[in-house]
This record gives C-alpha cells, structure tokens and sequence, in this order.
C-alpha cells in the first residue's frame, strides 16, 4: 500500500478531490500556506493500493496544471535598499508536488453506536 501526498494549489485542490473520487478514491484535504508568495495550498492525501499508484498520479496531472498569474510578493519587513522587489510580476503556478510514501500498516477505525 502506498501514501500519496499531493501539494496542489487551493484554486486545484476542489476538482482533484473531486476526480478523485469519482474514480472512488478516498481522500483528506490539509490546508496550508507555503512558499515565496504565501498562496494558499492544499496537501491532498490518498492511501491506494501499490497498483494504483499510476491512475492516481495521472488524474492529479490531469487535473493540476500550471499556468501564469499575477501576484504580489510577500516582502519581509527589512531596511530601505536592502531588497527590491517589483508591485506585480507574473508567476508559474498550479501543477503538484508529489511524495508517494510506503505504508506499513492501514486501519479504518469504525466507532460504535451507543
């Protein structure tokens, strides 16, 4: 069995979720913030079997792909002339960064009804 993590950017994250399950994959959505420009990201986490790996892999690139956005940079507070950074630049965003980790054991914990 594997772990796939799959960082997406949040405008990705809701039709991956969504095509995902779909093709009856189960997943957990873990909100987060990264990078240079402090956008919003979304780890998107699915445990499949080892013969699965690649349907999962091509629906996130199927779903996750880059383009160009204008942002505005997150500057650190720091000295006047100590760093220039221009208003507005464009940026490639979108796509996925992908970690597919070995599970050594996988329970479903179902609770009781009282």
């Amino acid at each position: 069995m594997k772990m796939i993590i799959a960082i997406v950017q949040d405008e990705d994250a809701e039709n991956l979720t969504d095509a995902l399950v779909a093709d009856g994959f189960r997943t957990t959505k873990v909100g987060s913030t990264g990078s240079f420009l402090r956008m919003g990201n979304s780890s998107i986490l699915c445990g499949v079997e080892d013969h699965q790996v690649p349907q999962v892999i091509s629906i996130i690139r199927r779903v996750c792909r880059r383009r160009k956005q204008m942002a505005v940079p997150y500057s650190p507070a720091l000295e006047p002339g100590l760093l220039y950074m221009p208003e507005n630049f464009e940026v490639e965003v979108g796509g996925a960064v992908i970690f597919q980790l070995n599970v050594e054991r996988f329970e479903r914990l179902m609770g009781t009804r009282a």
